[in-house]
């Protein structure tokens, strides 16, 4: 069986790496850089319970285990460790005292206030999620697995309706079976498969380099402006030293190629500036990187793990919104195991069935390319916009 997973962000890394493990045939296509997109640029939190209640409270439980077992089995260091997360608050405006309901940490001496702890190293943890999906990539490699560079633009069938190979560059790969894995571009996959529409929620962070050395926590922040204007940053220290900061997005549209996505340098600058409010440690900082991405979202918010309805040999892997790089590796086990044995033995993937949702229509799609930039769910359209990843209320009562 020969399968081509089209996509070299965490989510298809990982598939490929358990596919690799199994010693399956397969070849994984990117058209860029491996992590080029949100894989690369994201935080690296990961937790074990904060999806509980949720449809992937069993993937994401299996994934946090998981990976405490690759950091010890994979032969690289990505900066896998354990941490304390702290729900922040903090304001411009002064008045953020009174939300302090537990001891703040030497470091955060500025405007904030510890409110309360809202995971330890029994439930958080963190990443570098650039050097995990590297990683995992090298680790598949290593096992057998093809890298190939180029882009895909069609799906092969046969007479049937089945899966025959992938075009990459106009080259036809022969395949047996086809994984989807494109994060937000995705949606391209659209004028091919019946698939449901998944959207692109772009956000900006930054990398900064304290010159004083800063504590393994991530913070999750309430913060108020001088304008009253509320944010919710998210900090997480790295085991680099390395201090990871994002919390403010745009509505901009998803661009069909990865490398033409803009960075609003103002937006950075407020994001290392409220940094710099929480902590002296943060003030002054050598700024290392300003980015943005875009993380994959479907209409329920949850991924799509499964086969593509009616077409024999191709399923998808997407959508996974804030959680990829947590959910990762227990969703590339589980889609190996569908692949290879016919059904998932590790999770249920049933909540993920990529028929819960209603395909994009044929019309659109055949001119979805063209117009990524301007169709909305379900139709398609591919916009940006804010939509918090932690309900910082319910983490707030997670940590009473």
């Amino acid at each position: 069986m020969n399968i081509v997973i089209c996509g070299g962000g965490v989510i298809g890394a990982s598939i490929a790496y358990f596919l690799g493990e199994r010693g399956a045939s397969a070849t994984l296509v990117e058209r860029a850089d491996i992590a080029g997109a949100a894989s690369g640029k994201s935080g690296g939190f990961i937790a074990r319970d904060w999806c509980d209640g949720q449809p992937q409270a069993e993937l994401a439980r299996a994934s946090f285990d998981l990976h405490a077992e690759l950091a010890r089995t994979l032969d690289t260091d990505y900066g896998y460790r354990r941490i304390d997360t702290l729900l922040v608050a903090g304001s411009d405006r002064g008045g953020f005292e009174r939300y302090g309901a537990a001891a703040s940490p030497e470091w955060l001496d500025g405007r904030c206030a510890v409110h309360s702890a809202i995971g330890s190293p029994r439930t958080t943890a963190t990443i570098h999620p650039e050097r995990f999906t590297r990683a995992l990539v090298d680790a598949a490699c290593a096992r057998g697995v093809r890298l190939v560079r180029g882009t895909v633009d069609g799906i092969a069938r046969d007479l049937g309706g089945a899966v025959r190979g992938v075009r990459v560059d106009g080259t036809e790969i022969a395949a047996d079976a086809v994984v989807i894995a494109m994060g937000p571009w995705s949606i391209l996959a659209t004028q091919w498969l019946p698939l449901p529409p998944v959207a692109g929620l772009k956000g900006y962070s930054v990398v900064l380099a304290p010159r004083v050395p800063v504590p393994a926590q991530a913070l999750f922040v309430e913060y108020e402006n001088a304008s009253g204007e509320r944010t919710s940053p998210e900090i997480v220290v790295r085991a680099d030293g390395e201090v990871w900061a994002c919390g403010l997005s745009s509505d901009d549209p998803l661009p069909i190629d990865p490398s033409d996505i803009s960075v609003d340098e103002v937006k950075c600058r407020e994001i290392a500036r409220i940094c710099a409010a929480l902590s002296s440690r943060l003030d002054g900082a050598d700024v290392l990187r300003t980015q943005a991405c875009y993380r994959p979202i479907c209409a329920d918010a949850m991924p799509l793990l499964g086969p593509v309805p009616d077409v024999p040999g191709a399923y998808v892997a997407t959508g996974h919104n804030c959680w990829g790089m947590l959910n990762a590796p227990a969703s590339g086990r589980a889609m190996a195991e569908l692949l290879c044995d016919g059904a998932s033995s590790s999770v249920d993937l049933a909540p993920f069935d990529p028929a819960r949702l209603e395909a994009v229509r044929s019309d659109d799609a055949a001119d979805q390319g063209s117009r990524i930039e301007g169709l909305d769910p379900p139709q398609g359209k591919v916009r940006g916009g804010h939509e918090p990843c932690v309900d910082h209320d319910h983490a707030h009562d997670r940590g009473r």
